[in-house]
């Protein structure tokens, strides 16, 4: 599935600049180099054209790979403003940091355009190598940089196809189904699912394919029929969605799971404007354990990522790679996620605590 955007042109190879001058791949590459020995003024002027024309643009990492390393990592952050992304960030810096190695990092606000622009910045930069997260929306591009023998590591969000790339991830699938196994043991009758956008963000999808498969175990029903995917921006689209819940569950006892923090900030805060409480008959629980989780009455029960080991293992995973230029099988890396069981889904401390 090819994520170029429209509009977008092919990345221009060192073969076609050799085609078009009509010389071989060779002298192109003695010429990039800066290698005019027995190189005509006549070939030096003909590649130059040729390459204006072409807009090809050199990888400076895949030159700089046969030379000495940079000792510099490049590092792109899909949203910083994430406490998750952020500590992710910490555990890389503070793994290089530990080998000598410096982090050129940039935030790109989850927008792939900006993705591929500051991963050609770095890469211009002479970095080392990429730890990635990604927004999900370019995986022929980063294929592509494979391809050329750049060193790659994604972190927390995989490719759609499995396997391709090194990765470092939290044990989505699993940890969704144990969760959605615990709150049948609780007694609930119904669970939504509450989400943005998922069809590109390997993280949520993994974690939507666990619920609907422990909801088909444990609940026999169709998890995608109390699948809500909310828009963030908008929080009327959020209070709809809750009112659609709470009413097909007919006063039976349901309980939301949010696929992220900011999902469950942001079903919180809707909860709170429509006068939903967390009670024996709605309980709350999701991904992400950001320390207000346990301060809001009566505590939120959570998944805790391994955020800093993620960015750790990711880190040397990909300095790993840098030291070893042998061929090797993509790594994939599942760190597990913790369950953190409080009131907000316990119907029986809600109802001794008579908590409104």
């Amino acid at each position: 599935m090819s994520h170029k955007a429209k509009g977008e042109k092919n990345r221009v190879t060192i073969n076609e600049v050799a085609k078009k001058a009509n010389v071989s791949k060779t002298t192109v590459s003695r010429y990039l180099n800066g290698k005019y020995e027995y190189m005509s003024e006549e070939t030096k002027e003909l590649l130059e054209a040729v390459i204006d024309e072409l807009g090809y643009r050199p990888s400076n990492l895949a030159r700089s790979l046969k030379a000495k390393n940079s000792g510099v990592i490049g590092c792109i952050i899909a949203d910083i403003g994430s406490p998750f992304s952020s500590i992710v960030l910490k555990g890389i810096s503070d793994y290089c940091n530990q080998l000598g190695y410096n982090v050129l990092f940039a935030n790109i606000g989850n927008d792939p355009e900006y993705e591929k622009e500051s991963i050609q910045s770095l890469l211009d930069n002479k970095v080392d190598g990429l730890i990635i997260n990604t927004t999900g929306k370019n995986d022929d591009y980063l294929l592509s940089l494979k391809d050329e023998g750049i060193k790659i590591v994604l972190a927390d969000r995989g490719l759609s196809i499995p396997n391709m790339l090194d990765t470092v991830a939290t044990n989505n699938y699993d940890a969704t189904y144990d969760l959605v196994k615990y709150l049948s043991e609780q007694g609930y009758k119904r669970v939504g699912f509450f989400t943005q956008d998922m069809s590109v963000i390997s993280s949520r999808y993994k974690r939507h394919e666990g619920f609907n498969d422990a909801m088909k175990t444990y609940f026999n029903q169709d998890g995608n029929l109390t699948t809500y995917v909310i828009d963030l921006e908008d929080p009327q689209n959020t209070d709809d969605s809750l009112r659609e819940f709470v009413s097909a569950s007919n006063g039976e006892p349901a309980a939301i799971f949010t696929v992220n923090g900011v999902t469950l900030l942001s079903v919180l805060h809707g909860m709170k404007r429509l006068n939903i409480d967390i009670s024996p008959q709605m309980g709350i629980c999701g991904f992400d354990d950001w320390g207000w989780a346990s301060l809001i009455p009566p505590g939120i029960t959570t998944l805790t990522q391994e955020s800093y080991e993620c960015g750790v293992q990711s880190a040397k995973l990909l300095i790993e790679r840098i030291k070893d230029s042998g061929e090797f099988e993509p790594d994939y890396i599942e760190l597990p996620a913790k369950l953190v069981k409080r009131g907000s889904t316990n119907p029986m401390f809600l109802r001794e605590a008579d908590y409104k």
